[in-house]
């Protein structure tokens, strides 16, 4: 039996999220398609991430393990082939046989994209948040480092049936960048909660129309309460941008 670590990457315009359902098309149906055109086993695909409908990845990790023999690069290009253009394997590899693409994630980092012009680009349609009236990034920064920490953020976090008993996440580093007419907001953490980077950004837009001031959101963390925080961001501005692992976790002892 072997353990491969797959890297892909995809647009989730056309998906339901990553995990698979029952109906809604997702990025984990079509991958099991694909996979089953190449190899005849059953495969337990394990996804670093769950991902809402409409987000995308530039770095979505995946393992599996496998029978096959199949050379990591031709499982690569043999992937690509049947995959629809929207998804895309960037890489595999041969991993411990107890690494795992969720449990051994060390943290993830997400970017945000706001197209930030009185004029709309149709080339961001989909891809970014449309919000036309100033920003100023230096506020915004101020506000977001509010975020840089360990806090509880049940503030920023929308409640559902999943059962999350511990609250409580490590944010490593929050930015906010601008370049031409597109800023960027990027947030690494050790994990995130149900839609809480695109509650953080709906906050923060908040600040950018001055209902709120830069160092509230100290305060909105401390409340606990998902009412005090700004609107959940559109979806298909959000990308998965970097999934890390530790060097020792990912080297495979030959024997």
């Amino acid at each position: 039996m072997r353990n491969i670590l797959l890297t892909i990457c995809y647009d989730g315009s056309n998906y339901h999220g990553f995990q698979i359902q029952d109906n809604a098309l997702t990025v984990q149906e079509v991958f099991q398609d694909a996979l089953g055109k190449i190899v005849k086993e059953h495969v337990d695909i394990k996804g670093c991430s769950r991902t809402d409908a409409g987000v995308h990845a530039y770095m979505y990790c995946i393992s599996m393990k496998i029978e096959s023999r199949i050379p990591c690069n031709n499982l690569v290009m043999a992937l690509n082939r049947f995959l629809p253009k929207d998804v895309s394997v960037l890489s595999a590899q041969e991993v411990p046989i107890d690494f795992h693409a969720r449990y051994s994630c060390l943290g993830k980092e997400y970017i945000y994209k706001i197209w930030n012009a009185r004029i709309r680009n149709p080339f961001m349609e989909g891809r970014a948040l449309h919000y036309w009236y100033p920003m100023d990034i230096n506020s915004l920064n101020e506000a977001g480092l509010n975020y840089v920490g360990t806090h509880d953020f049940t503030s920023f976090s929308t409640l559902d049936k999943r059962e999350v008993k511990d609250m409580t996440r490590t944010v490593t580093d929050f930015k906010v960048e601008r370049e031409g007419n597109l800023v960027i907001m990027r947030v690494r953490a050790n994990g995130f909660l149900y839609n809480m980077v695109r509650i953080m950004v709906g906050t923060l837009i908040h600040v950018a129309m001055g209902k709120i001031n830069p160092q509230d959101i100290a305060e909105i963390i401390l409340c606990k309460n998902r009412k005090y925080a700004g609107p959940t961001a559109v979806p298909y501005g959000l990308y998965l941008n970097k999934v890390f692992y530790s060097e020792m976790d990912l080297k495979k002892n030959d024997v």
